[in-house]
């Protein structure tokens, strides 16, 4: 990794350089009158509060507009797989750039997608051999859900068209996408959605008490949680679902891991029940859990995987659909086409980034490194247990949520109104300050999450312990 490039001249002429330095005040003004933020309240923006400008990043660690460095906890937003600042990535988008800067997919086709599909082919478990690119995540969600309906219309069994996904299970933001997320609040104003979305108990065994289980330990409680999607397929009649799409780990709600047997039963009731199943790993895969597709790590082969994220670490955009011979099969013969498409899906640069990328990936053994590593990693993060606010401390590989209480022996949450004052009004900003960039969730339970870069090990893993140990002591003292 090195350092920054200077500005090119026709930036520089124009008044903007990426290494800086940077009108604080001009960029402030300018953010506030013109740019529309993702997820964001705007109101303290307008009302003049800054917004905190992130202008550069080294491997693990970024800087803001005034030079004030943090550890990146979060990975940007579960991307920066590889670090920040790798010029070899840069440079070869540039390469790729010079040769051809764009063609569609429509019908033609470019070396860096061809490569790049027959990779991620090779990658993925069983028989799943096609890839389609699209621009990320929500965009891959997206296609898996119009492909499942397809699919089963060219099988003779038009009527097989909802989905079943999981409480609080995010999956994206386009209208299909919406329809199998599973966060009520996210999706209220923009109902009516896609209809056929239907939601299942998810894995959270902290709270399974409180879903309905009595069984005596977490493989009961995994057959249980299996045995809640069979039951929502046969109420809602098998010749009417389409697909079941399942995060390897859960985000929303706090990294809920699956417990032992969930997937393989999951596995045994698609297959009785002819349903699909996608396996949407756009933030599991590419080593997040510590093998290339997470669907390894926890033995099932599904239908479809849905991925985007880290398979460029973030320095182009990008997302794939990879599907099963089965579900390509009927698109195979005459004229029968997917309706469907993304002018910069499997864009020239993208694809050329992601090739480098995971060459990285596979010369620093960077899956090596979070199966080595995440046993250290859980443990260090368990120490905070003895923290009063601390419930729970859950995930795998380099993917952790810890989940926040009012009372541990209760294990009573905060209700809404505590809720936005202890992670809005005062984590997010003192992490942050504290020099720690991470999450702090409150869809579904509060919880603080962690997806550091895939080249971290036990010296950030302290110094990540060590800011979260002395915020959360804090707040604890606010409780």
């Amino acid at each position: 990794m090195t350092g920054q490039h200077s500005a090119p001249p026709a930036l520089a002429s124009r008044g903007y350089s990426p290494s800086g330095p940077f009108d604080n005040d001009d960029l402030q003004r300018k953010s506030r009158d013109h740019l529309w933020m993702h997820f964001a309240r705007h109101g303290a923006n307008q009302a003049g509060a800054p917004v905190p400008i992130m202008v550069r990043g080294e491997g693990h660690r970024v800087w803001d507009s005034h030079g004030r460095e943090y550890i990146d906890g979060l990975a940007g937003l579960f991307v920066v797989a590889a670090g920040h600042g790798r010029r070899r990535l840069a440079e070869i988008g540039a390469q790729q750039a010079e040769s051809l800067a764009f063609f569609p997919l429509w019908s033609y086709a470019h070396p860096a997608a061809i490569e790049l599909a027959a990779r991620l082919a090779d990658y993925a478990p069983g028989d799943l051999n096609r890839v389609f690119f699209s621009s990320g995540g929500g965009e891959a969600v997206e296609t898996a859900f119009k492909l499942a309906k397809q699919y089963w219309k060219l099988q003779g069994k038009p009527g097989k068209h909802k989905v079943i996904s999981r409480a609080i299970a995010y999956h994206g933001t386009p209208q299909g996408a919406l329809a199998i997320t599973g966060i009520p609040a996210m999706k209220a104003p923009f109902e009516p959605l896609t209809p056929g979305g239907f939601r299942v108990p998810n894995t959270n065994w902290y709270r399974a008490g409180e879903m309905g289980f009595t069984g005596p330990d977490e493989a009961a409680f995994g057959i249980w949680a299996a045995e809640r999607i069979r039951e929502a397929i046969l109420f809602e009649g098998p010749e009417t679902v389409a697909a079941v799409f399942l995060e390897p780990v859960q985000n929303a709600g706090g990294c809920f891991t699956p417990p032992p047997g969930y997937f393989q039963r999951v596995r045994e009731i698609c297959d009785e029940l002819d349903v699909l199943l996608v396996s949407d790993e756009v933030i599991c895969a590419f080593g997040r859990i510590g093998t290339m597709f997470a669907c390894e790590h926890y033995g099932y082969e599904p239908d479809m995987i849905t991925c985007a994220k880290a398979l460029t670490s973030g320095y182009a955009p990008l997302g794939a659909t990879i599907v099963s011979d089965r579900v390509f099969e009927p698109f195979a013969h005459g004229d029968t086409t997917f309706l469907h498409g993304y002018t910069f899906g499997g864009h020239p640069v993208s694809c050329a980034v992601a090739l480098e990328n995971l060459d990285i990936f596979e010369e620093e053994g960077l899956l090596q490194n979070v199966q080595t590593h995440a046993p250290l990693f859980r443990a260090e993060l368990e120490t905070l247990h003895d923290l009063p606010i601390v419930g729970d401390v859950r995930g795998d590989g380099y993917f952790y949520g810890i989940e926040l209480v009012k009372d541990k022996t209760t294990k009573e949450t905060f209700d809404e109104a505590e809720s936005e004052r202890l992670l809005r009004g005062f984590l997010s900003s003192a992490l942050f300050d504290a020099g720690l960039y991470c999450r702090a969730d409150d869809r579904g339970d509060p919880v603080i999450q962690l997806a550091p870069p895939l080249t971290i090990g036990p010296s950030e893993f302290r110094e990540i312990t060590g800011i979260l140990r002395d915020v959360l002591t804090e707040a604890g003292n606010l409780i």
